[in-house]
C-alpha cells in the first residue's frame, strides 16, 4: 500500500508539473505577443474591429452577393461559411456560459491593451477568432488556394486577440478549434444531406455545378 500511494502521489505530481508547463508556456506566448510594439497596433487593431467599419461590411456583403450569385462552389461556399459562422459563434458563447474563464485584461493589472479598452465578459474561446477560422475552412474546403488568404485572416485576428490582451492564447487556439469544428459539421452535414436528398435545384447546383 506505501507503494503504492508513492507510486500515486509521482503520478500526481507529474500531472501538476505538466499543467504548470502548460500555464507557463501559454502566460509566456502572451506576454510575447502583447508585448510587441506599437508600431504593429494599427495592423491587429483593424483585424480586431474590422466589423466595425461601414466600408468592411459593404465589401463582405458584395463578396457574398457574388459568390452566391455564381453557382457552383463559389455558392457553397459563400452560403455554408456564413452557416458555420452561426455555429461557431454560438459554440463559443456556450464555452463562455458553462465554463467561464477570465480574460488577460481583467486580471493582469498593468498590461499594454494597445489603444482598445477592456470588455468585461468571459473569455473562454475567441468568437473573433472562431468565426474567421470557420470562414478560412468553408473557403479553403471549397475554393481551394483561392480560400488560403483567409487562413492568413484567421490567423491575424487571432493574434490580434492577444495583442490587444482580449484573449489568452490558449482561448485563441480554442476558438480556432470551434471554428474548425463548426465548419466541418456543416461542409460533412451538407454533403451527406445533399446526397440524401432530391436533386438540386437552380438556388444550390450538385456538386458538379451544374443545376438539377
Amino acid at each position: 500500500m506505501h507503494v503504492l500511494r508513492l507510486e500515486v502521489e509521482k503520478s500526481a505530481g507529474v500531472r501538476a508539473s505538466r499543467l504548470c508547463t502548460v500555464a507557463d508556456l501559454n502566460r509566456h506566448l502572451f506576454d510575447a505577443i502583447n508585448g510587441w510594439p506599437d508600431g504593429v497596433g494599427p495592423f491587429f487593431r483593424f483585424f480586431s474591429v474590422a466589423m466595425n467599419y461601414a466600408w468592411v461590411k459593404g465589401m463582405l456583403g458584395l463578396l457574398v452577393v457574388g459568390m452566391v450569385w455564381r453557382p457552383g462552389p463559389s455558392r457553397r461556399a459563400a452560403v455554408q461559411a456564413l452557416l458555420a459562422v452561426g455555429i461557431a459563434n454560438g459554440l463559443t458563447d456556450l464555452l463562455k456560459h458553462g465554463l467561464g474563464t477570465a480574460r488577460p485584461c481583467t486580471e493582469l493589472a498593468g498590461i499594454p491593451l494597445h489603444g482598445i479598452g477592456c470588455v468585461n465578459s468571459m473569455g473562454t474561446a475567441s468568437a473573433h477568432s472562431a468565426n474567421m477560422a470557420a470562414v478560412a475552412f468553408v473557403f479553403v474546403y471549397y475554393l481551394r488556394w483561392w480560400g488560403s488568404p483567409w487562413v492568413l485572416v484567421a490567423l491575424f485576428t487571432g493574434l490580434s486577440r492577444v495583442y490587444l490582451g482580449a484573449h489568452y492564447p490558449w482561448q485563441v487556439l480554442l476558438g480556432w478549434t470551434c471554428g474548425c469544428v463548426a465548419a466541418a459539421l456543416v461542409t460533412q452535414g451538407w454533403g451527406w444531406y445533399s446526397r440524401k436528398q432530391v436533386p438540386a435545384g437552380p438556388l444550390f447546383p450538385s456538386e458538379d455545378g451544374s443545376p438539377a
